[in-house]
């Protein structure tokens, strides 16, 4: 699954992990004549910050080896020497809610001031795209960044970086509060999970977003959580050199030469997207798809596509509307050479009008180039034309593919699926810093094959002692998440195997370990957005999850879970537990849909259901003597429509371990 960032940003956003140590130039380029400082603060320190409260407060940071550094906070002063490294550090007693308050430090002639501090609550928010999913591409986005006005909600954008060993301090970041001008790029999940935080704790909340998009949930752990010794992590990163040229040579044998630039510009300029354009020797590529996934593994860079579509005489005279609903990741679209929109993202919806101007009666030339980053790649969700008083008509098909540019290492987006790598950059330097807890949204990554989703059960767990043990020498760090939503086409037969459905079961097993909570999602996904747009029902969520496990507080969190079922004749009766004032459907009527059954030959049917009392009644005319059943058991279940009557969802589940 791709999920990720666009590439230029991403390349920026390398560069500046990369080469963090530049020297300040002057106006010609040249290194100006400033002295570089020797005191500074872990990057997690800045104005406008949030710390901890009902904890001790540590301060750190680095100055010359062997000088003396003082801390003034709260009417205290502490001091201390640097050490042969010039790293320091200091602690000061517990504080409760509260502030501002202002931090100085201070070193020889240096001195540092870090204002507007508040003590609340923070919270490590932590995984792929949807968590890292800003608000100004959410649902009512204009509405809620109009309506921010909230100086104690705080949010902390850690840099998307990497290190192949653990790293003392951050690539970067700086503080920024909930209001119009700052919002938008919020972590949309971690805003309106703190905003709902703010409202029942009323004491400053913090939001630190260490996200990137598309990553795995192994560059999120540590080397000792792999128990990856030197010599083995070492002969993973040879292997993974291999694995690389092994994915050029691949790619070379299909296209030839790699190109490092894009093939289809002449003189700097962009050709083929000239409706003339001899393109017979370009291939067939199924859209919607992504080109990993039909024989481009591997690939990132830039892929030209080419259709054509016919258009009645009213057609070309009034105009139509192309709507992409997604491109992993920018790109540039033009009909009949005329260019007619371009977009950076891969989880925005392309909607561009097509002008009488630049069509014709009969024919129409569309081309597409997509610049990709990492991940899949490609026109991966549904395309379509439409006019007015007419329905939307599907481009879906074999268009034609032609490789642009290929970018094929280390250094882009690939590089967050690297075990450890994430960890070392992004986390471990926050290591130090006092939280309240975790909120996390991962595992799209780690879900494209039943395999790979089994896997996560054990990663998962791992992950979650390994952080709890490495941030706070203990096992009761609240640590929530987000069950993965529903995605993809919907089955019309039940699967006897479900990637993402493997996914969630794997992710729920966790619920074992002590203070951890998941929010369900089944019924807020979209079948043709890997990211939908609906956060704030995702935030409120896991808010209403930290209010028992972070919070002590008495609410009914979670929806209806399965507790047990018996097989009655033809039918199965379940029976679920966090039931609140009982059982509803979402129908009109008593019906519930998204069930399936089977029988000893486990072959699956939909199934009718219906509510009785405060169970469910399950059967299938095709399965006369039934001995499992399954509810939202897909990677997209439709009509997952069984709720408590406080309106949460019922958690998919399965009876068999087939």
């Amino acid at each position: 699954m791709a999920l990720h960032r666009s590439f230029g940003l991403l390349f920026l956003a390398f560069l500046a992990s990369a080469f963090p140590h530049r020297e300040a130039l002057g106006p010609r380029g040249h290194a100006a004549n400033v002295p570089a400082p020797t005191l500074r603060l872990a990057r997690i320190f800045g104005n406008g910050m949030v710390l901890q409260r009902d904890h001790p407060i540590p301060v750190w940071g680095w100055a010359s080896p062997g000088t003396r550094v003082s801390v003034s906070f709260h009417g205290d002063t502490k001091s201390v020497t640097s050490d042969s490294t010039g790293a320091w550090r200091v602690a000061f007693p517990l504080l409760t809610a509260g502030g501002p308050l202002d931090l100085v430090v201070r070193s020889g002639g240096e001195s540092i001031t870090v204002a507007n501090i508040v003590i609340g609550d923070v919270w490590l928010a932590s995984g792929q795209s949807n968590m890292e999913f800003p608000l100004s591409q959410s649902a009512n986005a204009s509405t809620e960044i109009r309506g921010a006005h909230d100086p104690l909600l705080r949010h902390f954008k850690v840099p998307t970086s990497w290190s192949n060993a653990p790293e003392s301090d951050l690539a970067g970041g700086e503080w920024t509060a909930a209001d119009p001008r700052h919002v938008g790029d919020f972590s949309a999940v971690g805003y309106f999970f703190a905003r709902d935080l703010r409202a029942f704790t009323h004491v400053p909340i913090g939001i630190v977003n260490s996200t990137w998009g598309g990553s795995a949930i192994e560059a999120w752990m540590s080397r000792k959580a792999h128990k990856l010794s030197d010599s083995a992590w070492a002969a993973y990163l040879q292997g993974d050199d291999r694995r690389i040229e092994a994915l050029r040579a691949a790619l070379r044998a299909k296209i030839g030469s790699l190109p490092e630039s894009d093939r289809g510009t002449r003189n700097g300029r962009l050709v083929w997207q000239d409706p003339a354009l001899d393109d017979s020797d370009w291939i067939e590529m199924p859209v919607p798809s992504y080109w990993e996934s039909n024989g481009f593994e591997g690939m990132d860079g830039i892929g030209w596509y080419r259709t054509s579509f016919i258009l009645s005489d009213r057609e070309a005279q009034t105009g139509v509307t192309l709507t992409m609903n997604a491109i992993d990741d920018d790109d540039i679209t033009w009909i009949n050479g005329v260019e007619v929109g371009r977009t950076v993202g891969y989880n925005k919806v392309r909607t561009y009008t097509l002008a009488p101007s630049a069509l014709r009666a009969g024919a129409n030339v569309l081309v597409v180039r997509v610049s990709d980053g990492g991940g899949g790649g490609g026109i991966n969700a549904s395309v379509s034309i439409s006019s007015e008083g007419s329905a939307p008509r599907s481009l879906a098909g074999r268009w034609k593919f032609k490789v642009g540019a290929v970018a094929l290492n280390r250094d882009g987006q690939q590089i967050n699926k690297v075990p450890t790598v994430l960890y070392n950059k992004m986390i471990a330097p926050l290591l130090p810093f006092p939280i309240k807890g975790i909120i996390w949204y991962q595992g799209e990554s780690n879900a494209n094959n039943v395999q790979q989703a089994s896997a996560y059960r054990a990663q998962f767990a791992t992950l979650i002692d390994s952080w709890r043990r490495e941030w706070s020498g203990g096992g009761r760090l609240p640590f929530l998440w987000v069950q993965l939503p529903n995605f993809g086409k919907p089955d019309s037969t039940p699967p006897s195997q479900s990637a993402w459905a493997t996914q969630r079961e794997s992710m729920a097993a966790a619920l074992s370990l002590p203070a951890t909570g998941q929010a369900i999602t089944i019924d807020v996904g979209e079948a043709e957005n890997l990211h939908p747009k609906n956060k704030q029902d995702v935030g409120a969520r896991l808010a209403l999850v930290a209010q028992p496990v972070a919070y002590g507080q008495r609410v009914l969190a979670s929806g209806p879970t399965y507790l047990s079922h018996v097989v009655r004749g033809n039918k199965i009766v379940v029976s679920f537990s966090n039931i609140g004032n009982g059982l509803v459907s979402a129908s009109s009527d008593a019906s519930v849909g998204a069930f399936a059954i089977a029988g000893a030959d486990k072959v699956w049917h939909w199934a009718s259901a219906r509510l009785v009392g405060n169970t469910v009644e399950v059967w299938s005319d095709a399965v006369a003597s039934p001995v499992a059943v399954r509810y939202a058991w897909t990677d997209s279940p439709e009509n997952a429509d069984l709720y408590s009557r406080e309106g949460l969802p019922a958690a998919p589940f399965r009876t068999d371990h087939w």
